[in-house]
């Protein structure tokens, strides 16, 4: 019968030492007096009840972080986006200014090729005119006008 109580005695030291090595790896401590209290109450709830808080709260900032990683996400998207408008706008402000380029090229040679197109039809005029005079002195030539 000794023997049955010094293996129980051993059993339960060894039950206070493991018990005492899970409650400093979980930051708690605890007197003798306070872990034979939880040997003999059988009170041993305070670890699932700390594994249970911890389980909730690494899920609560596990879901925080998916919250957080998908916001990044949409963010990094809407980013993507507003980048690709920018650089669709500033191919369109080169290709506007191509062509504005060219209009107001097209603008100021149009005022030369106005002025020249003036004087040419003056020089019409006038070769018309003279052509008209000379029709009428060569058609007198050929049939006099009659007396």
């Amino acid at each position: 019968m000794t023997e049955y109580n010094a293996t129980q005695s051993k059993y339960r030291d060894r039950c206070k030492d493991r018990i005492q090595r899970q409650l400093e790896i979980t930051g708690r401590t605890t007197t003798n007096e306070e872990l034979e209290e939880m040997l003999e109450s059988g009170k041993l709830a305070v670890f699932t009840d700390d594994i249970k808080m911890d389980s909730q709260m690494t899920k609560q900032a596990l879901n925080e972080i998916e919250t957080r990683h998908n916001e990044i996400i949409k963010l990094e998207s809407s980013i993507r986006e507003l980048h690709d408008m920018f650089v669709d706008m500033a191919m369109l402000v080169e290709s506007q200014g191509e062509m504005i380029d060219r209009i107001e090229y097209n603008v100021e040679h149009s005022v030369d090729y106005v002025e020249r197109a003036v004087s040419d039809t003056k020089k019409a005029v006038k070769y018309q005119s003279k052509a008209r005079r000379f029709d009428v002195a060569t058609t007198n030539l050929i049939w006099p006008p009659r007396p």
